[in-house]
């Protein structure tokens, strides 16, 4: 008599959380890689760092993350720019940058900012609200109708950041 073995499938959210631990671990590789190959001095303690040493660190991370990204939704038949975008975090990166565009705008001189937000009327609240809707939704829409503006397609297919060179050597 043979046991029978029920097999589970991953969760969406269990695919997404091994994506993401993969995208971080090709950063973190990409970031050594620059501590290693000699473009910042390994035995530099971090508060001595150069802002130039904190460039090469940030972008070779950021373009591993993002390298990994577009590879994982290439190979699985995804958007590219959505897979990318993606980060899972709340607030999410992309929404925050939105409402932090707009808050400069949303601070209107009529509204007594002084008061606590539970002494706003009822109406105040709505008239205050939809105004940051409106302000909010222009940088999102604007971010959505931006579709494949992040990657391209090389000529052999895979993605690439948009304004890459094909072959251009680095500027510095």
């Amino acid at each position: 008599m043979s046991r029978r073995t029920k097999v589970r499938l991953p969760t969406a959210s269990a695919i997404e959380d091994a994506w993401q631990r993969q995208a971080t671990a090709a950063a973190i590789k990409k970031i050594r890689a620059v501590v290693s190959g000699g473009a910042v001095n390994p035995n530099t303690p971090v508060g001595r760092l150069s802002d130039t040493e904190w460039g090469w660190i940030f972008s070779s991370g950021l373009f591993g993350w993002v390298s990994e990204r577009a590879t994982q939704a290439t190979s699985n038949g995804l958007d590219a720019e959505k897979n990318i975008r993606d980060t899972d975090l709340d607030p999410d990166p992309w929404d925050a940058g939105a409402i932090a565009a707009i808050l400069p705008e949303l601070a209107r001189p009529e509204v007594d900012w002084d008061r606590p937000l539970a002494k706003f009327s009822r109406d105040e609240m709505i008239e205050v609200l939809g105004h940051a809707y409106t302000l909010i939704a222009k940088p999102i829409h604007a971010r959505d109708l931006g579709e494949n503006v992040i990657t391209r397609k090389s000529p052999d297919g895979t993605a690439m950041a948009e304004g890459e060179p094909w072959d251009d050597p680095l500027p510095f």
